[in-house]
Parts: structure tokens; sequence; C-alpha cells
């Protein structure tokens, strides 16, 4: 395979994207980027290429504010048109956002074949639309690449052993991404600095399983008030959770900044005392950076962090999130265990595709 077509939208895609290009580049493999414009904030979408040196898209489709529906069936025609005018040999997406689905979708219609990376996750929610979109593009998936062992098993669960599929464990690529860009942020960000932060807490609210429920966003407001009084925290805020907020007149106490970009947000995770987020990226960027985690989540598609005390879930509970919170502050673990291939995810990427 010498010629493939990449879809992004969302900020985890960017940082997956960062590690994956490069390799793709060192094996020769040309690569052509679509940006679906999911994420039009440009704190959320173009710091990230010129902070990490993505190469820049190709086409920039700007889809975004739209209902589920409307959002994947416009980009699935963009996208369309797209492939019928480069003729890639394959489509690669990455994780579980409406990018992801519409990318799949369009390449499986034209039979070009679908590479998804991040692969086998299940969080067995399905009121969740992330579950639904993986669910449904690993299905039409020509090759799956599977971050752990557990979504391997999900994906042979379901039978995709009897399916025309190439699965591969090949680890997580936005440790790969971590590892590499963790002294860079080092030198290029300032933002501990800027803000004075020390001895903080780090949280993250996006999902629409608890900003779409006011009753859940005011819990968990009123929980990380709670945890201001001891601790500092800080949340970087998504333009939407900032939205509903204001809306319905809802003040947390706590410290609230624009989204970041990502260097800033390594530097973050790597001073933070603990992390609290209902992100499933940033729960594993915690791991990532020797910090434990706390999710304000039911389920979780990463259940080693959980199984090995690296992560609890706690939902939208006052009263656990404060008792995590207590337990997860001064616990000692061994963050050195290899759950995520070690950084050498991508390359098992480019080395799968060049054979291809």
């Amino acid at each position: 395979m010498n010629r493939i077509l990449t879809i992004v939208g969302a900020r985890p895609q960017f940082v997956k994207a960062a590690a994956v290009s490069r390799k793709l580049k060192e094996h020769g493999i040309e690569e052509i980027v679509v940006h679906t414009g999911q994420h039009f904030d440009i704190n959320m979408s173009e710091v990230f290429f010129d902070e990490m040196e993505i190469p820049h898209p190709a086409y920039n489709l700007d889809i975004h504010g739209l209902n589920h529906g409307a959002m994947t069936g416009r980009m699935l025609e963009c996208i369309e048109n797209i492939l019928l005018k480069e003729q890639p040999e394959a489509v690669m997406v990455f994780g579980d956002t409406n990018s992801t689905l519409a990318g799949a979708l369009a390449a499986k219609k034209l039979h070009i074949p679908v590479i998804h990376v991040e692969a086998g996750l299940r969080s067995f929610n399905m009121e969740m639309p992330e579950e639904i979109n993986r669910i449904l593009t690993d299905r039409i998936a020509d090759i799956l690449f599977c971050p752990t062992e557990a979504a391997v098993q999900n994906l042979q669960h379901e039978g995709f052993d009897h399916f025309q599929a190439i699965i591969v464990k090949n680890g997580d690529v936005m440790q790969d991404a971590a590892r590499y860009y963790a002294q860079k942020a080092r030198e290029k960000s300032t933002i501990i600095e800027r803000l004075g932060l020390n001895n903080f807490v780090l949280a993250t609210i996006h999902r629409q399983e608890n900003t779409d429920d006011l009753n859940k966003l005011q819990c968990l407001i009123d929980g990380l008030n709670v945890i201001n009084l001891e601790t500092p925290v800080l949340l970087p805020m998504h333009p939407r959770t900032k939205h509903i907020l204001t809306q319905n007149h809802i003040e947390p106490a706590f410290m609230i900044i624009d989204p970041v970009g990502y260097f800033d947000m390594i530097r973050l995770l790597q001073d933070c005392q603990l992390v609290i987020t209902d992100s499933g990226g940033v729960q594993k960027e915690a791991f990532f950076f020797s910090k434990h985690c706390i999710t304000l989540r039911e389920q979780t598609e990463w259940v080693e962090l959980v199984e090995n005390g690296f992560n609890t879930l706690v939902g939208t509970d006052k009263a656990l999130l404060h008792a995590a919170f207590h337990d997860m502050k001064s616990k000692q673990s061994d963050f050195s265990l290899n759950l995520y291939g070690n950084g050498t995810a991508a390359e098992q990427i480019a080395i799968t595709l060049k054979k291809a």
C-alpha cells in the first residue's frame, strides 16, 4: 500500500494522526489528509496541525454544529466526492466520532478498503453515540488496529475471526505521541508559569451524557467545587460545555480556562496532582504521565486502567467523586506497566500497511 487517505475531525484524532503520519512518511506511504471540521475552534483544531507537525489537510470540509444525522450525512457526501477524485488505495479512520463513521461508510460503499485505528473498544453503553460509531466502523473495516488485548477479545467475541478482516494488536498511538512530544511540551509550553499553578487537579467535562443532562452536570460542578476547597481545580472548558453552563446559570467556583493546545495539555498533565475527566483519551494520557484518574462515567473502554488501579469510575455521584479524590490523591502505583505498546504502535501500523 503506497497511497492512503486519512480522515480526522476531532482533537484525539489529531493526536493519533500525528504519530501515524510521521511513520507513514518514514515508510514512503503517501498520505492525503481530510479534516471534516468537526472541531472548528482554533484551539481545538488548527493549533494541533501547527504544533504537532501534522501534514496540513488537503481538504477542510468545515462541517460542524449539526445534529448527529445531519453532520454524518454531510460528511458522507463530501468525503465520497473526494474519494472519487483522489482514488486512494485505502481510507484510514481513527477512534469513534461522526467523522470516523462517515469516512468508513464513504469508503466501503466505493469498495475502498477501510483501516480503523483504535478498533475493538467497547463501553457496552449503546446510549453513547461513540459506541454506535465504533461498532459500525469495526464491522465494515478491512484492517483493524487494536490498542489492547481486551479490544482484540471484544472483536473475537463478536465473531470477527469469521469475517474477512485483518486484526492487529499494535498498541496505542496516543502513547507514541505522548512520549514523542513530552520534552517539546516542557520546552515550549509556559501554561504552568502563566497561570501560577501548583498542586492542582486537572479536570475535563465534555461528553453529551454529562453535559446534556442538567442534573448530572450540576452534580459534577458541585462535586468539583467541593474538591476545589481542598485542592485547586483547573478545567480547560470545551466550548459546548461552556455554553450550556452559561445558558443554565451553573457557576463553577474553580478555575476555568479556554481549550488548550496539545503542548499545554501535556504540561498540565505532567504537573497536575490528579486527573478528573469524562474523556476516553484523557484517561489514557493521565496514565502516560503517571497520574491517577477519576472518570466521570459509569463505564470505560479502557478497562485495563481500572483493573490495575490507575483509574476509578464514579459516574456523576458527588459522594463517590469526593471519596475517590481522597483515595486517589495519595495512592502509589507502578506506572511502568506495559499496557499500550510502549511507543511502537504507529511503527507497527506503517509496517503492516506497507506490506498490504
